[in-house]
């Protein structure tokens, strides 16, 4: 009997993943096309960013932090090229998960549908772009520099730990901006902030030890030091960073997630 319900409950849920699935695929698919509608590089234009930065930053700053990298120019481009693309990826997801539930109100109050399905959208459209803009690049850099197919495979980790606190802050902030409509304005400062907390522009080495463990929580200087170590070092990957990162990220969309579900049920009211 205990056996027959569980099947029955199984093929309830069956059912509800691929409805959640097939939303899924349309509207990233959605979200792409309107972001790229008309537009001559596509996805690639997500490599734009980062480079014009990385050139800038190495015009400033690259002979002053070159004796932190090798005395080389060229890591230090690479560095800060790895850091921005991390950065990029964490603003524009999470800023644009922002507004996806208010955004969609609309949709909401003519039709049922589940409410995480847009920031997942969001996050999940710019994991797309990622993949097919920048991970490439930083794959062939992983192969150059560490010149290990293990550090290729590696690297995959902190981009895992990257879009699971980019979800995390989408779920949480998605669902504040339900209750608080000026929050772009202070998430700005949030995410500028970041910017200048995190190891970018700049080695993690110049920073004082009294400020260094406020830096510590930045979810995102572990993901951008284990990134560095296993595309830019010719040694082994750091297991170390690794688990940092990836248990930053799980602690984070589990925060998220909880937000999220436990102030779902009163989204409707407000939007």
């Amino acid at each position: 009997m205990y056996s027959k319900r569980f099947k029955q409950q199984g093929n309830l849920q069956h059912p509800q993943i691929w409805r959640y699935w097939e939303l899924l695929n349309v509207l990233v698919s959605r979200n792409l096309k309107v972001r790229y509608r008309g537009s001559l590089l596509g996805v690639y234009w997500s490599l734009l960013n980062p480079l014009i930065m990385t050139g800038l930053y190495t015009a400033i700053f690259g002979a002053a932090f070159a004796s932190y990298y090798n005395n080389s120019i060229t890591n230090y481009v690479l560095a800060a090229f790895t850091g921005l693309v991390v950065m990029n990826f964490f603003s524009a997801s999470t800023s644009q998960a922002l507004t996806s539930i208010v955004g969609n109100g609309a949709i909401l109050n003519k039709i049922h549908l589940p409410v995480s399905i847009f920031p997942v959208s969001i996050i999940a459209a710019n994991v797309f772009q990622f993949a097919v803009g920048v991970l490439p690049l930083l794959a062939l850099i992983t192969l150059i520099k560490s010149k290990s197919l293990v550090n290729l495979l590696a690297l995959l980790l902190p981009c895992i730990a990257l879009v699971l606190v980019c979800t995390g802050i989408g779920f949480l902030v998605s669902a504040l901006y339900v209750f608080f409509r000026d929050l772009p304005y202070f998430y700005e400062l949030v995410v500028f902030m970041l910017l200048l907390s995190s190891p970018i522009f700049y080695p993690a080495d110049i920073v004082p030890k009294q400020i260094k463990p406020f830096l510590l929580l930045n979810p995102l200087s572990p993901i951008i030091e284990s990134l560095r170590q296993i595309s830019l070092e010719a040694i082994p990957p750091d297991l170390s960073l690794i688990w940092g990162a990836l248990l930053s990220s799980i602690v984070i969309i589990s925060f998220g997630w909880t937000v999220f579900h436990l102030w779902r049920h009163k989204f409707m009211d407000l939007l």
